[in-house]
């Protein structure tokens, strides 16, 4: 079993160059988990590029699209939101900031909390930001009917799901052997 992956240094949009490169032995008890790990991480790496040529890194988007979608919010909601970890949402709304796409306000509610909102360089932002994730959908589902599209995406939120409910589970990820 092997993998297809574009050649590393390439440009990755559109270059069509594949290599292939062998499945380890020690992922044939999971080839689904594996199918997944590949596909999460090549589809990270062409949303990386696309982005970049916005000025943002991959999840910076996200925290943009929730501010665009739902106004101001505090950095603690964003962290819940997008299930993410306090280090990681500081360093994102500092870069964000730093770009010109975010800016902090004091809450009005709550004194020692502020508000993360989008700028008015950002709403310009917006429109290329759905162009990118329109162009990477278009990559990913190249070729499929809206059937497939349908069922695949059917599947995709099957799969979430078990994983949410595992994760719910008391014993988490401690799976007994």
């Amino acid at each position: 079993m092997t993998e297809s992956t574009p050649r590393a240094g390439s440009d990755l949009v559109g270059s069509g160059a594949e290599v292939s490169v062998p499945v380890p032995g020690a992922a044939g008890g999971g080839p689904l988990s594996h199918a997944i790990f590949r596909l999460a991480r090549l589809h990270r790496m062409f949303a990386g590029q696309l982005l970049r040529r916005i000025g943002l890194h991959p999840g910076q988007e996200l925290v943009m699209m929730h501010l665009w979608e739902l106004g101001p919010q505090r950095q603690a909601d964003l962290v819940r939101l997008l299930d993410s970890d306090a280090a990681t949402m500081t360093r994102t709304i500092q870069r964000l900031e730093q770009a010109g796409f975010v800016r902090r306000r004091p809450s009005p509610t709550d004194k020692r909390a502020s508000l993360i909102e989008p700028t008015t360089a950002s709403h310009a932002l917006r429109r290329e930001v759905e162009q990118s994730w329109s162009q990477l959908e278009d990559l990913v589902a190249a070729g499929l009917t809206s059937g497939e599209r349908a069922a695949a995406l059917s599947t995709l939120e099957r799969l979430e799901q078990n994983l949410v409910r595992a994760a719910a589970e008391p014993t988490g990820a401690d799976v007994e052997r």
